[in-house]
């Protein structure tokens, strides 16, 4: 589910072609697994109007962090 709430931040709603107004969120459902592709949902709340829109999560690395601290050699402290 936390891919799902990633790739909606990375989008804006749509506007309706007829009202002009800000579409909501309706709902999204996972296309394909690799590379990971959801399609978006969007309802005009005035005239019903549906419309789709598509994000590809990239893959969130779950190794270490790319920059770890050194460790610290006591003997240059004892000086």
């Amino acid at each position: 589910m936390e891919f799902l709430k990633r790739s909606l931040d990375e989008i804006e709603p749509p506007t309706c072609p007829n009202c002009h107004i800000e579409m909501k969120w309706y709902r999204s459902v996972k296309v394909a697994e690799s590379p990971l592709t959801i399609d978006h949902f969007f309802m005009c709340p005035h005239c019903s109007r549906v419309s789709e829109m598509r994000s590809i999560v990239r893959a969130q690395s779950s190794g270490p962090p790319s920059k770890l601290s050194a460790p610290v050699c006591r003997e240059e402290f004892a000086a």
